[in-house]
């Protein structure tokens, strides 16, 4: 069994790299002229990140600049889960999520796909909200993470724990 290798699949996102998208995004919105005077802003309230503007065109012009700030942070969009505007009181408002771990229905998708189309010496198990993967051989590992990153799944996934 020592001579087994293995990955894990999962779905992480670094918090403090989406709290500096967040502060980043405050700042711009703060400084740019477009959004002075509207009551524009950005900001934790939870685990969950809101976003206002006196107008919806406005908020959803919020919510492309916390985007655009996610993108360069190398945070994939699948994880951010944004509601539609909704208007409270003389404001719009967003409430955005960001998605973390592997359900059990899309671990289940990723492991059929490695027993189907992977390499034969690939055993794959789904380990709570994550799937390992292993094999004796690392070109089959190398095999299937290629495979797994070339489907389009609306869930983000990363390869951690290789070994």
């Amino acid at each position: 069994m020592a001579s087994e290798s293995s990955f894990d699949i999962v779905n992480k996102v670094d918090r403090q790299e989406v709290d500096n998208a967040v502060n980043q995004a405050a700042k711009e919105i703060s400084q740019r002229f477009d959004f002075k005077n509207v009551d524009a802003g950005l900001k934790w309230s939870g685990e969950s990140i809101e976003m206002q503007a006196n107008t919806e065109e406005r908020v959803s012009a919020v919510l492309d600049v916390f985007k655009d700030k996610l993108v360069k942070r190398q945070i994939s969009l699948k994880g951010l889960d944004a509601d539609e505007p909704k208007l409270s009181g003389k404001v719009y408002k967003i409430t955005a999520t960001i998605d973390a771990g592997i359900t059990q229905e899309n671990a289940k998708k990723i492991s059929k796909l490695i027993r189907d189309e992977g390499p034969k010496s690939v055993k794959a198990q789904i380990q709570g909200d994550e799937l390992r993967v292993s094999s004796k051989s690392r070109d089959d590992l190398q095999a299937v993470q290629s495979l797994v990153k070339g489907q389009d799944y609306d869930f983000a996934v990363q390869f951690v724990n290789y070994r």
